[in-house]
């Protein structure tokens, strides 16, 4: 697909404004609540800090592009089984970092999947469901592969 548009607007604006994907969610504006994550060629980026010129050509997946409610991408399978979201506003995008952790890392430690987190924000204090439904996302995407 292809967007036209003010090539200095942020990469979040656009999705949510202009394509309507509103799993992508706006938080602090700066990059640094994990709110508004994507992934930009299979990496984990921060659409509010990105501008529409830095994706050109290159692959975009939001939270809406890795399953659907009749085949949910094991992370989101995981993330339901474990009950991972309280307000859900943080989740999209820690679902999305952690889909980009395992397919470059299937096998990631505790200790890495705390890391790729560590930059976002989530105040429900759903922390160790989280973890939980990451090592089954682990887990789920081992077996299938």
């Amino acid at each position: 697909m292809s967007v036209t548009g003010d090539t200095s607007c942020a990469l979040v604006h656009i999705l949510r404004n202009d394509l309507k994907l509103k799993g992508t969610r706006y938080g602090c504006g700066e990059g640094a609540c994990g709110s508004c994550t994507v992934m930009l060629n299979g990496r984990a980026v921060q659409s509010c800090d990105t501008p529409l010129w830095a994706v050109q050509g290159r692959d975009i997946t939001t939270v809406e592009g890795l399953g659907t409610p009749e085949h949910p991408h094991p992370v989101q399978a995981a993330f339901i089984a474990e009950q991972a979201a309280q307000c859900g506003y943080c989740i999209d995008g820690i679902m999305i970092t952690v889909a980009a952790l395992l397919k470059a890392e299937p096998a990631a430690s505790d200790d890495r999947i705390k890391e790729a987190l560590a930059s976002h924000l989530c105040r429900c204090g759903a922390h160790m469901r989280i973890l939980r439904a990451a090592r089954r996302a682990a887990q789920m995407m081992a077996q299938t592969s």
